[in-house]
């Protein structure tokens, strides 16, 4: 998996692209003895930023300083990396900071600020879009690593198939705990969702406004849904895209993603089969899914090049569960390596060294502590062989990615009991097949958030997709942040609008229909699918 990597330097850090002195161990400026409970940011400093992308679009970046724990608001403070693009419209009719997390949890969102580029007609003119890195995130200080090369090559089969698999994953699994517990320290308990919310309540007040618009996508809708229930008055405008199920974090959600990546690579192999004129893998599905697990058969015995094994096979994979922008990649791959040998298009979709294992550690000290996870290995064992057998995909992948969790060194916490009721409107977005937040946990939300509406992108398998060109569903993002106004919420418990998905590519020397023809084009369809991969599963 590919990170956003922070880059530290002796005497200065690089901040999304702005270079800062180093974070201070702690507030010297205000007495201990101090009781108070609310916190308040000093202003942000504004500077430039060096990230090609974010200069172009004429972002700032900086930090806002906030406190480890905010029971204890004087004492230990942490940064949080920020970036801007103000509002290009004018000044009165100006709408307010818009912060954006693109999901993870563990994604870095500095590079967001320029996102309300992609909304059509203009509609995010008037916004300033903020983007942010999370505690112990990317470009925030201090950034979380415990072992760059966890997610490396060369590591045993997912699959524990003998004692002696299962017994190295579980000794990984420990090992990545416990140097996560010193390269970490206090901060490992201080990662809860929760205390993220109370994060972006520092940033709303350091950036002096009365209310925040909220864009939150894939884990960024469940912190989302936090916030509005902690700080409902706070929220004005606000999008969930590929809405996370409350009721199940995060151990159940694990699972439900098992059992549906696993439907979702089907579907993905059904395409690969409808183009074979082109890819050469198989007529039907079924024989395209028989010879990728026979050739993750042959990379067991034998890994591509000493470093394409049957775990990297299943994670580049993995990403077309996901979404439908890196199809086309992942067939020609698949195809090339079945064909002609040729390795070098799986190593350049997996990434190559040095790894980052940022994403991933900061995904586990927030899964691990935002709600309590199973310990006992027996029943971890059981209830992932259950699973296997109805979705050996990913479901043993997705298992030890979590494995840490089984040792993480900080505690779990009860999750809050998340009540939109009083957030004022919300638009939720999610297609029907998402496998990595089912479309189930939006119907949730939708309940738990009765001033909202939900679009379903009808039959579609991507995560998250939002401003990929589908004009149905993105006029109607427009409309809502240009003038307030959302579709008719409908009775009952389905989605209030259908619109279609994401669609599906067409290769190259395939023919298409005309309805194939239509996509994303002029949209955010390429910033998600070059972010895609550092955001974490």
């Amino acid at each position: 998996m590919n990170r956003l990597v922070a880059v530290a330097a002796a005497a200065a850090v690089v901040v999304g692209g702005m270079v800062v002195a180093p974070l201070a161990i702690a507030d010297q400026s205000a007495p201990a003895s101090s009781k108070a409970k609310e916190y308040t940011p000093p202003p942000i400093e504004w500077g430039a930023c060096e990230n090609p992308r974010l200069v172009q679009a004429g972002a700032q970046c900086g930090f806002v300083v906030v406190p480890l724990d905010y029971a204890k608001p004087n004492g230990e403070k942490i940064k949080l990396a920020v970036s801007r693009v103000t509002h290009k419209g004018p000044d009165d009719q100006a709408q307010g900071p818009m912060l954006v997390n693109p999901g993870g949890p563990g994604g870095s969102g500095l590079i967001y600020a320029i996102f309300g580029d992609f909304v059509p007609n203009g509609a995010g003119d008037d916004y300033d879009w903020v983007g942010f890195d999370p505690r112990g995130v990317g470009s925030s200080q201090p950034s979380l690593s415990c072992d760059p090369d966890f997610d490396g090559y060369n590591r045993p089969f997912y699959v524990p198939i003998t004692p002696g698999i299962e017994r190295a994953w579980l000794n990984r699994s420990k090992n990545y705990a416990k140097d996560c517990k010193r390269a970490g320290g206090k901060l490992l308990e201080h990662l809860t969702t929760i205390e993220v919310a109370k994060d972006m309540d520092s940033i709303r007040k350091a950036l002096g406004s009365e209310q925040i618009n909220y864009y939150g996508f894939s884990y960024g809708t469940y912190l989302g849904q936090v916030y509005g229930t902690m700080f409902p008055e706070r929220m004005r405008r606000v999008i969930f895209d590929g809405v996370v199920d409350p009721t199940r974090v995060w151990y159940k959600s694990n699972i439900d993603q098992d059992i549906a990546f696993d439907a979702n690579i089907k579907v993905y192999f059904d395409w690969v089969a409808k183009y074979d004129s082109v890819f050469h893998l198989g007529t039907t599905g079924h024989q395209v899914e028989q010879l990728f697990y026979k050739e993750q058969a042959k990379l067991l015995r034998k890994p591509a090049a000493g470093k394409i094994g049957p775990d990297e096979w299943t994670d580049i994979f993995l990403q077309a569960g996901y979404y439908v922008y890196g199809w086309v990649d992942v067939a020609t791959a698949f195809s090339k390596w079945v064909h002609d040998r040729d390795v070098q298009p799986l190593i350049d979709l997996y990434g190559s060294p040095p790894f980052n294992d940022n994403g991933h550690a900061i995904y586990l000290g927030v899964i691990c502590t935002d709600a309590k996870w199973v310990t006992d290995y027996d029943r971890y064992r059981l209830d992932n062989w259950i699973t296997h057998i109805k979705a050996p995909f990913e479901t043993w992948g997705n298992a030890w990615f979590n494995g840490p969790c089984l040792f993480w060194p900080a505690k779990s916490h009860k999750p809050l009991n998340v009540d939109g009721s009083k957030v004022k409107d919300a638009l939720l977005i999610s297609e029907t097949h998402d496998a990595a937040t089912p479309f189930s946990g939006a119907l949730e939300v939708r309940k738990r958030f009765p001033n909202s509406v939900l679009i379903e992108g009808v039959n579609g398998t991507t995560h998250a997709g939002s401003l990929s060109g589908v004009e149905c569903t993105d006029s109607k993002i427009a409309e809502y942040l240009k003038t307030g106004a959302l579709p008719e919420r409908q009775a009952g418990n389905h989605s209030d609008v259908q619109c279609d998905p994401v669609p599906a590519p067409v290769p190259e020397g395939a023919s298409a229909t005309a309805a194939e023809k239509r996509s994303a084009s002029a949209s955010s369809a390429d910033l998600r699918a070059e972010l895609a991969a550092s955001v974490p599963r």
